[in-house]
């Protein structure tokens, strides 16, 4: 494969062959990988110029029903101390990123029983209610249809529910019986139809991952057509089945991600925390390869050491103002500026008005 040929093709067209795909995703010669980071950087600047979105991170429960065998916060997990924030302790978070600048406010947490749908909605209707500009992300995982109808006629306007793995067989060597990749498409494709500028997106270098499992992410992506894609490396922590795993590397991550931004020019790509976790100018380097947002937490900083997917998480011990402020230097010493706004995604197929519409509908019927 000439790769030059390649990356020009793959710019132009967003598509190339699976095994093309699969050669890029693979790359290790040091000048032609650069110059597939040069050109994600290239298309995220013509399409958002150097704007980098806050998102404000509120990780208010470490409680799962699940037991992904990667992460930390599985429900067989006897050594971590669980931990619920109420919704008073929510919205005050909210209040403070407020202050702090932020625009977007994403409400993560684990497949928590506890809060049901009444309590999801009560949260984001009084979050729009003392921020009617701003919005709200959930990423709550799998629910039925009807759950995901009445957040969004809350006042919900995105929700992230990171497939993880497009690969039947990779999905099985990554999840527990109970759980069904067939289904976690059909809630993203449930969410995508209700109105939500929906995100999706996987780990890179888990177990037993190979580069055609990840061409058959992007194909996936392809047809869901996401607002918002993250990615982020497998990385191992210690009181899960993969503890003695090798983590993913940033190299393999920075490929992804300007493949990404090439395929999906549109789309808002975080340089996420985990990263920084593995690298410490990891976020820098994302944004460099065509990364668009940055997500600094806003979780009390009591509660940040336990919502732990993985080791050696960065950023637990900082006050969100300190997490806001290391991030802005981050983001200028990059090259790129800070945008205090909504950010939503510039694609004419995703509308703020659009959602609006939907959700009067959605509040209309319940």
């Amino acid at each position: 494969m000439n790769t030059h040929d390649a990356l020009l093709r793959l710019r132009r067209d967003r598509d190339l062959p699976d095994e093309e795909l699969a050669q890029l995703i693979s790359l290790e010669n040091k000048e032609t990988c650069q110059a597939l980071f040069d050109a994600g950087d290239a298309v995220r600047r013509e399409r958002y110029g150097t704007d980098v979105y806050l998102r404000g991170l509120i990780e208010f429960t470490n409680h799962c029903r699940n037991n992904c065998l990667y992460c930390g916060i599985r429900r067989d997990n006897a050594k971590l101390e669980r931990y619920r924030l109420s919704p008073e302790e929510i919205v005050a978070c909210c209040e403070t990123g407020w202050g702090l600048g932020f625009r977007t406010f994403v409400l993560q947490g684990g497949e928590d029983e506890h809060y049901d749908d009444d309590a999801i909605c009560g949260i984001v209707m009084e979050i729009k209610k003392r921020f009617p500009d701003c919005a709200v992300t959930l990423s709550l995982g799998e629910k039925e249809r009807e759950s995901y109808e009445r957040f969004f006629a809350a006042g919900a306007d995105r929700y992230l529910l990171r497939h993880e793995t497009a690969s039947e067989e990779h999905y099985r060597k990554l999840h527990p019986a109970s759980m069904s990749l067939a289904h976690r498409k059909q809630c993203l494709y449930d969410l995508r139809d209700i109105g939500y500028q929906v995100g999706s997106g996987f780990m890179v270098g888990s177990p037993g991952q190979t580069a055609m499992d990840l061409v058959k992410d992007l194909r996936f992506l392809q047809d869901l057509r996401p607002a918002m894609i993250g990615i982020g490396p497998f990385i191992r922590h210690r009181d899960t089945p993969f503890r003695d795993f090798p983590s993913g590397n940033m190299l393999s991550c920075l490929r992804m991600i300007a493949i990404l931004r090439l395929m999906f020019p549109y789309a808002l790509i975080p340089a996420t925390t985990a990263l920084g976790t593995i690298s410490p100018n990891g976020r820098e380097l994302g944004l460099r390869a065509g990364a668009n947002v940055v997500m600094p937490n806003l979780s009390p900083v009591h509660v940040r050491g336990l919502y732990r997917l993985y080791d050696d998480k960065i950023c637990t011990g900082e006050e969100a103002a300190e997490c806001r402020s290391c991030l802005s230097r981050r983001v200028s010493a990059a090259g790129y500026k800070i945008a205090v706004s909504r950010g939503d995604v510039k694609n004419i197929l995703q509308t703020h008005k659009k959602i609006l519409r939907k959700q009067k509908d959605y509040l209309e019927h319940y």
